[in-house]
C-alpha cells in the first residue's frame, strides 16, 4: 500500500479562563485575515480524569470474554 501525503496544519493550544461576560482573547500567531478553525473543550479537572482511567481499564476487559473469538483461537 502506498503511503499518502497530507497537508500538516499548524495548530497551536491555548489555556484560558472564560472572562464574566462569558468571552475569551486569544493572540493568535497568524497572518491577518487568515482563516482559521476553532474548537473549544472544557478542561477536566484531575479527579475526573483519573475516575475516567479508572473505568476505561475496568471495563475494557470484558472485550477478551467473548465465546466466539474463544471458539476461533481454538481452531486456529
Amino acid at each position: 500500500m502506498e503511503g499518502t501525503m497530507m497537508n500538516s496544519l499548524p495548530a497551536v493550544k491555548f489555556e484560558v479562563t472564560v472572562q464574566e461576560d462569558g468571552s475569551i482573547l486569544l493572540n493568535v500567531p497568524f497572518s491577518p485575515g487568515k482563516r482559521v478553525v476553532v474548537f473549544v473543550v472544557q478542561e477536566q479537572d484531575a479527579e475526573e480524569s483519573a475516575h475516567d482511567l479508572v473505568h476505561a481499564s475496568e471495563s475494557s476487559t470484558d472485550f477478551w470474554d467473548n465465546s466466539y473469538d474463544d471458539e476461533d483461537w481454538n481452531n486456529a
